[in-house]
C-alpha cells in the first residue's frame, strides 16, 4: 500500500513550520506499514493530480501569494480544482487556504484573483487576528493550533465550515466558523502545524486518502500519549 502527496510550493509557503503537517503523515502511515512517496511541486513544474492521493499547501505572507499567482494561473490551478471537485483529500493552511477561494481584497483595496476553485472570498484589515485557539470539527474532533492572520473569509454557497470555534477568532472573527470543508478537501489558519498536535485529524484525512485509494479501511490504532499531553497542555494554558 502507498499513498503518494503533493506538496505544493514547499520552498515558499511553509511559514510556522508548516511542513511538519507532511512529516506527522508520513510518520503515522509508516508506522502503520504504509508507503509514502512526497513530491515537491515548485515553481514552474507542472502536475497531475491523478498520480496523487494528498495535496498539501501551506502558508504563506501576501508577498508569496502575489508572487504564485501567475504559477497557479499556468496549469496548477486546474488540477487543484480537478482534484477537489473530484473528492481527493487535499489540506490548505492560511494562505494556501485563502488562494483556493475566489478573490483576496487588501485593506488598501487591491484585489487579487485567486483560483475560484470554490465559493468563498477573503479580506484584509489592518488588524490582525492572532493567537493560540481551538475549534470542533463535525466529527467531534477539537483541534488546537495557532492563528495569525489579517484576512477575513467569508464562505459561500455549498461551503461548509470545517468547525466552529472554541476559541479564537477563525475565518473572520464574526461567526465562529473555522475554515472549510468540502467533499475531502479540508482548510484551515491552524498552524504551528496543526497535525502533529491533532493525531485525529491527522488520521481523518489519512482514512479519506486510504478509502479513495483502496477501499474502506480501519487504521490501526498508534500511542499518542505525547500528543495527547501536548493538547491537553495547551488547552489548559491558552484555551480553557
Amino acid at each position: 500500500m502507498i499513498i503518494k502527496i503533493a506538496h505544493l510550493y514547499p520552498d515558499m509557503l511553509n511559514l510556522y513550520g508548516d511542513r511538519g503537517n507532511i512529516i506527522a503523515l508520513t510518520q503515522r502511515m509508516n508506522a502503520r506499514g504504509i508507503d509514502v512517496q512526497t513530491d515537491a511541486i515548485t515553481m514552474g513544474k507542472s502536475f497531475n493530480s491523478d498520480d496523487y492521493d494528498i495535496l498539501f499547501i501551506g502558508g504563506g505572507q501576501d508577498f508569496e501569494q502575489d508572487v504564485l499567482l501567475d504559477d497557479l494561473k499556468r496549469g496548477k490551478d486546474t488540477e487543484i480544482s480537478k482534484a477537489i471537485h473530484g473528492g481527493k483529500v487535499m489540506l490548505a493552511i492560511c494562505g494556501g487556504y485563502q488562494m483556493l477561494g475566489k478573490y483576496y481584497k487588501t485593506y488598501d483595496g487591491k484585489k487579487l484573483e485567486y483560483m475560484g476553485a470554490l465559493d468563498f472570498y477573503t479580506e484584509g484589515k489592518e488588524e490582525r487576528m492572532i493567537g493560540n485557539y481551538a475549534f470542533k470539527t463535525k466529527e467531534g474532533i477539537e483541534v488546537v493550533g495557532f492563528e495569525n492572520h489579517s484576512g477575513r473569509t467569508y464562505l459561500g454557497k455549498g461551503i461548509e465550515p470545517l468547525g466552529r470555534v472554541i476559541k479564537g477568532y477563525g475565518n473572520n472573527g464574526e461567526d465562529k466558523t473555522e475554515g472549510i470543508r468540502f467533499k475531502n478537501t479540508f482548510a484551515t489558519y491552524s498552524h504551528g502545524p496543526v497535525l502533529p498536535k491533532n493525531p485525529q485529524f491527522a488520521d481523518l484525512l489519512i482514512s479519506k486518502a486510504i478509502e479513495n485509494k483502496y477501499g474502506k479501511t480501519e487504521l490501526a490504532s498508534l500511542d499518542d500519549t505525547l500528543e495527547a499531553k501536548a493538547r491537553k497542555q495547551v488547552m489548559k494554558l491558552y484555551i480553557k
